[in-house]
């Protein structure tokens, strides 16, 4: 059985050494790389050959890879590495790497076109100044076949391993049963649908009703397929923590109903929840565990690889037992664990590092989208950039004289934005060219003061930096997709500040690439309708398969009601603070246990709480507030009691609209005094235009899909087993409009309440 690996990749393996070192960062991004190989390209002969593939074998390795160009009137190979920043800065162990693959690929070639000699050259292109910096070597091809053999063995061992774990664990996952005695009623659907799509390739969006088991119902699956559609890994993506939590948790349920599955699960977490020493950069001279850590981190890989399930606790112990950072522990072994758990931005973002590896790498990607109804405001997000002139304003006056010129020609530029507009908010049409020039020469400059200054890194500074190079990076590709807008606001001093927003409002062109680049990708959640708005904003396959799993509770277990006599609308808020105080003391007295009540806005929440709480003071209560952490968070839900009786206020949308899970009597009815719209506000009026002239829904698209998707999100927390029976009260007016209705699940019995 023979083991592939590129180029890139053994090298990352085998020719890494001393510290962990970020400071000749940020790289230039893949689209910056890829200008710049162009560049370096077209300045060579016509002879000169691009992206030369080459092939190799040692033993039971196949090493392969692209290299980036060869020149065959010099007999030259040249390994073309983009940066910013001071060359002389570049840490010597980036530069030893950048030699080693030079060499791999230089043999490659010899062995390919039969040379018994060849030039080598590590070409450094700076992407603000277009120079060249040319390093050359010429090396026999005995020397190139011995350092090849070199590596090759030293992987060697890693190697066999892996072939071992690979064949182990695609026997044990077809043998593998499902955990339990049966299958819940949808469940079976679900995971059928799911072995059908990635057997066949193709996109599955499944819309599936909160409580069915969806977590455990498409892991199980994807996992039997390991082995006969040869899947490198499986990727479980999260929208938020408890997400994680699940699938670890149905990752554990697995593997225990198996002792025999050889499966290594991986979770990973933002770096600021995994780093040991926030207060120290990322380099020897800084922070201990960045110190001699690739020199440490094969002793490390190796315990990690013994582990089945690499949660945060766990991968934090290998870590600190081997004196290295767990977060960056975490980034090598996604290149080893067999499912990974990570949050959307992990495969969708820009410079999504699972996206990057299975790129690099060639991998056979299965993707699995938990609660995908989020990946449409994640990936506006994650596709958005903007400036705040206020925290600009503040970095201008600390920042080191230095810098203060090029800060000071952005400063000029971005006043003559917006000093013509005459409304606190408008938005163009186009991006912001000339401000963009005194970026980028800002950013260079940031970047050279940063590269001489790693001792001092200011946050302020650095915070700035990586903004800036995210706006430009977006204006890069900015289209009808987009909208650039400035928001006005006055200063202290009266002096306008704007706030810039280069902002994506459809991700379709962004998300559809990582969609089509795994073999399967299956998107899950309650709410997945309508599919033209999903479809639209995704940007699905046109093979995309949809499913509407068929619900495991009965009408009668959930009594939704429509309270069409109250109007939530801001207009009329105050008139209906009363009645739906009064309605919900009187459900509270005709059936007493726990509710959830949801509304718009926090102050509306305080409102109807405060005249609760006045009204019926016997009745125990609690409430969301803003900006709650995660101790918080679980003290609000420890409220609900399996033997407890309240009432819970909410914001729709937010932390208990959806993710939650209070079975029983933990909670049996909810109260959702809103529709769920968006703010009228004219950032979404705006939207609303974009999305009139792309799609001719502006209204749908803008307020009414998403503000119905997060009710049913939050109605779906009152019944989670088949055993559940609660109540749903839907507090509007519209909520009686056939073309609401009509987005509502269909097992859903709705009945008028007066």
């Amino acid at each position: 059985m023979s083991y592939s690996i590129a180029v890139r990749a053994l090298c990352e393996f085998t020719a890494k050494s001393g510290d962990l070192d970020l400071r000749f960062t940020p790289s230039p991004t893949a689209l910056e790389g890829i200008v710049g190989h162009r560049t370096v390209a077209a300045r060579r002969s016509p002879g000169y050959q691009n992206e030369v593939p080459v092939q190799g074998q040692y033993r039971q390795l196949s090493v392969r890879g692209r290299a980036d160009g060869y020149d065959p009137a010099q007999n030259r190979l040249e390994e073309i590495k983009t940066y910013r920043g001071d060359l002389e800065q570049m840490p010597a162990n980036h530069r030893q790497l950048h030699w080693a693959q030079a060499k791999i690929y230089g043999w490659l070639l010899c062995q390919q076109l039969h040379l018994t000699e060849i030039n080598l050259a590590l070409v450094y292109f700076d992407i603000a100044s277009e120079q060249e910096t040319s390093l050359v070597s010429a090396c026999s091809a005995l020397e190139l076949h011995a350092f090849f053999n070199q590596q090759c063995e030293l992987f060697l061992a890693w190697a066999e391993q892996e072939l071992a774990h690979r064949e182990a664990r695609n026997l044990a996952a077809q043998a593998l049963q499902f955990p339990h005695p049966d299958f819940r009623p949808g469940q079976r659907h679900l995971a059928e649908s799911v072995f059908k799509a990635v057997s066949t390739g193709r996109c599955l969006m499944a819309q599936a009703t909160t409580g069915i088991g969806k977590t455990l119902g498409t892991l199980f699956p994807m996992l039997k397929a390991l082995a006969p559609r040869k899947l490198d890994k499986v990727l479980f993506l999260t929208a938020k923590t408890p997400g994680r939590k699940l699938a670890l948790d149905a990752a554990q349920v697995l593997v225990d109903s198996a002792p025999g599955l050889p499966l290594r699960v991986l979770e990973m977490v933002a770096r600021d929840k995994a780093c040991e020493h926030l207060d120290k950069a990322c380099h020897g001279e800084s922070c201990p565990l960045a110190k001699g850590f690739y020199d440490r981190l094969p002793a490390a890989r190796q315990a990690a690889s013994q582990v089945t399930l690499l949660d945060q606790a766990a991968l934090r112990q290998i870590a600190l037992a081997h004196q290295v950072c767990p977060y960056y522990l975490s980034q090598e072994m996604a290149r080893w664990a067999d499912l990974v758990v990570a949050d959307y931005n992990y495969y969708f973002d820009f410079s999504a590092l699972l996206f990057g590896l299975a790129q690099a790498n060639q991998w056979q990607l299965a993707v699995l989208v938990d609660e995908a109804h989020n990946l449409v405001e994640r990936g506006r997000q994650m596709y958005s950039a903007s400036l705040d002139q206020f925290s600009f304003n503040a970095l201008r006056k600390i920042a080191p004289e230095v810098l203060k010129k090029s800060l000071q020609r952005v400063n000029r530029e971005w006043n003559a934005l917006h000093k013509e507009q005459t409304s606190p908010y408008q938005a163009y049409a186009k991006a912001p060219d000339k401000l963009l020039q005194a970026l980028s020469l800002c950013t260079a400059a940031i970047g050279d003061y940063l590269n001489d200054h790693p001792q001092g890194l200011d946050a302020e500074v650095q915070r700035f930096y990586f903004d800036a190079l995210q706006f430009c990076r977006v204006a890069e590709l900015f289209d009808e997709q987009f909208v650039f807008d400035i928001s006005k606001r006055q200063s202290s001093g009266q002096r306008s500040l704007a706030l810039l927003c280069l902002r994506n409002v459809v991700p379709a062109g962004f998300i559809r690439p990582r969609l089509t680049a795994a073999r399967s990708v299956v998107m899950f959640s309650a709410t997945l309708s309508p599919q033209r708005y999903y479809r639209d904003l995704l940007g699905l396959p046109a093979a995309t398969v949809w499913i509407d799993v068929e619900s495991p509770f009965h009408a009668d277990q959930l009594k939704v009601q429509i309270v069409s006599q109250i109007s939530t609308r801001f207009v009329h808020r105050q008139a209906s603070l009363a009645p739906i105080v009064d309605l919900m003391a009187r459900q509270f007295s005709e059936r007493p246990g726990n509710y959830l009540a949801f509304f718009s806005s926090f102050d509306y929440l305080q409102q109807v709480a405060q005249l609760f709480a006045d009204s019926h003071p016997h009745i125990q209560q609690w409430s969301q507030s803003r900006g709650m952490d995660e101790r918080s968070r679980q003290a609000f839900l420890e409220q609900f009691t399996a033997h407890g009786q309240g009432i819970g206020f909410a914001v729709l949308g937010g932390a208990f609209g959806e993710g939650i899970d209070l079975p029983g009597a933990r909670l049996i009815g909810a109260f959702i005094a809103t529709l769920g719209l968006a703010q009228l506000n004219p950032v979404n009026e705006q939207l609303k235009q974009r999305m009139a002239a792309l799609f001719g829904d502006g209204y749908d698209y803008t307020y009414l899909f998403p503000g119905v998707q997060k009710v049913v999100q939050a109605a779906g927390r009152v019944i989670r087993t088949q055993q559940d029976e609660g109540l749903v009260m839907l507090i509007d007016d519209r909520f009686a409009e056939p073309k609401v209705q009509q987005l509502l699940p269909r097992w859903w019995s709705v009945s008028g309440r007066a």
